[in-house]
C-alpha cells in the first residue's frame, strides 16, 4: 500500500471503536486522512452485486453512496438499478418514468445497455442504468425466454466491448428477493457484497441467501466469490448492535470491512432530495463512512488482484 493508504487505513472504523467515532469528534482527523488518499484502478471493470433478500438492510443505500464515494475518488462507476422500485435511480437524480428507456428493455427486449445508461447529475464519473415500474413483470415475462438467466451478464459483455470508456467499478442493486432479477444479478457479476445491518435478526435469511449463491456457483456462475460484507445501521449506543457485529464478524471475518456504516439522519435524508449523501452532506459522519468503506474496497480488490496474479 502506498503511504496515504496506510494513513486512511490508521482511521477506518471498526466495531470496537464505532461508538466513539459516531460522536462526531475525530471528524476532522477522518477527513483529513481520506483526503489524503489516491486511489487508482487496474483498468478491469470489477462487477459486483449488491444483495441481501431481507429488506430495509440498506442495501440501495449502500450501492448508491458507495458509487458516489468511489466517483469522487476518480473512478468510472456504473449503477445497474435492478429493483422495480427504482430507489437507486431515484437516489441518483436520474430520470426512471414508465416511458424512460430502463433496465427492463434490456432484459425484455434486448435493448444495448449502453443506449439506456444516463450520466447522474452528481458526477460525470457516475452513471445508472434506471430501473422504471416495468420491471416488476419482467421476472413472469422472463420465465419463457432463452438464457433468461444470462440475460444481463449478455448485456454488460456486449457493454464492455462497445463503450469507449469502460467503468472501472459495476455494482448491481438488486430486489429485496432471490428471483429472477436476482439471479441474473447473481450471473453477471464477479463478486457479491452483502450489507446486514445491526439489528435483531440480522442473519435470519443469510444462510438461505448464501444456499442460492452456492447453486449460482455450481451451475451457472463458478466465478462469483462473496467478497464484502458491510454492516450498516451501526449505533453505538446499543449493546445490541456491538453484539450483531461480533457476531457477523466471528462468522464472515475475511469478507467483513473493518468500516461500518453509523444510523444518519442525513443518509436518510438525502434520497428525498435525488442525492445521495455524498452529494447532500460531504461532511457528515455517514458521508465519511462510505468514503472510507469505499476506499477500503479499493484496497482490498488491489490486494485481491494481486494475490491472483502472483506467481
Amino acid at each position: 500500500m502506498t503511504e496515504p493508504e496506510n494513513a486512511l487505513s490508521a482511521t477506518s472504523t471498526s466495531v470496537a471503536d464505532a461508538s466513539s467515532r459516531n460522536d462526531g469528534a475525530d471528524l476532522p482527523s477522518r477527513r483529513e486522512a481520506l483526503d489524503a488518499v489516491h486511489l487508482t484502478f487496474s483498468g478491469d471493470t470489477r462487477i459486483i452485486t449488491v444483495s441481501n433478500q431481507k429488506g430495509g438492510v440498506g442495501k440501495t443505500t449502500s450501492t448508491v453512496n458507495l458509487a458516489a464515494a468511489l466517483a469522487a475518488h476518480g473512478a468510472r462507476v456504473l449503477v445497474i438499478d435492478l429493483d422495480p422500485q427504482g430507489n437507486a435511480s431515484t437516489a441518483l437524480g436520474v430520470p426512471h418514468s414508465a416511458d424512460t428507456p430502463s433496465v427492463y428493455d434490456v432484459l425484455i427486449d434486448e435493448f444495448p445497455l449502453a443506449e439506456i445508461v444516463q450520466t447522474s447529475p452528481e458526477s460525470p464519473l457516475l452513471l445508472c442504468a434506471p430501473s422504471t415500474i416495468h420491471l416488476a413483470g419482467a421476472e413472469i415475462e422472463m420465465a419463457t425466454q432463452v438464457a433468461r438467466e444470462h440475460r444481463l451478464r449478455t448485456a454488460i459483455t456486449d457493454y464492455l466491448q462497445v463503450v469507449e470508456a469502460p467503468p472501472d467499478v459495476i455494482l448491481i442493486d438488486c430486489p429485496p428477493s432471490l428471483g429472477l432479477l436476482t439471479i441474473n444479478a447473481f450471473t453477471a457479476a464477479k463478486e457479491l457484497m452483502i450489507p446486514i445491518q445491526c439489528e435483531y435478526y440480522a442473519l435470519e435469511g443469510l444462510s438461505q441467501l448464501l444456499g442460492s449463491v452456492q447453486m449460482i456457483q455450481k451451475h451457472l456462475n463458478p466465478g462469483l466469490t462473496l467478497s464484502t460484507i458491510l454492516l450498516t445501521m451501526f449505533d453505538g449506543r446499543t449493546r445490541l448492535a456491538q453484539q450483531v457485529a461480533d457476531e457477523v464478524r466471528r462468522h464472515f471475518a475475511p469478507q467483513v470491512l473493518h468500516t461500518v456504516i453509523p444510523r444518519s439522519v442525513r443518509i436518510s435524508e438525502a434520497p428525498s432530495f435525488g442525492q445521495t449523501v455524498i452529494a447532500y452532506d460531504p461532511t457528515s459522519v455517514g458521508a465519511l463512512a462510505y468514503r472510507e468503506a469505499a476506499v477500503e474496497m479499493v484496497q482490498r480488490g488491489h490486494e485481491v488482484h494481486h494475490e491472483e496474479g502472483a506467481p
